[in-house]
């Protein structure tokens, strides 16, 4: 193995993180509908909200790359 390759996390470490970003999101996403009901928002102003909160679009695009990495290593092995 080279250097590089010592240094990439497993398969089951981009895994694990997968999960564990994805939970947060699930959490993060439930919130802010939970809060949009509170404060009687409709759900058009609710789902606008969720399309442009930039820490979800962040875990979104953060998720699409540690899946990519993933998918990547496991065709390697």
């Amino acid at each position: 193995m080279t250097e590089q390759q010592d240094q990439l996390p497993s398969v089951e470490e981009l895994q694990e993180s997968i999960d564990e970003l994805s939970a947060y999101r699930e959490r993060l996403y439930k919130d802010v509908v939970g809060l949009g009901q509170k404060l009687r928002l409709s759900q058009k102003k609710i789902d606008a909200t969720i399309n442009e909160h930039p820490e979800l679009t962040r875990i979104d695009e953060v998720l699409n790359q540690l899946i990519q990495q993933r998918d990547s290593q496991a065709a390697r092995q």
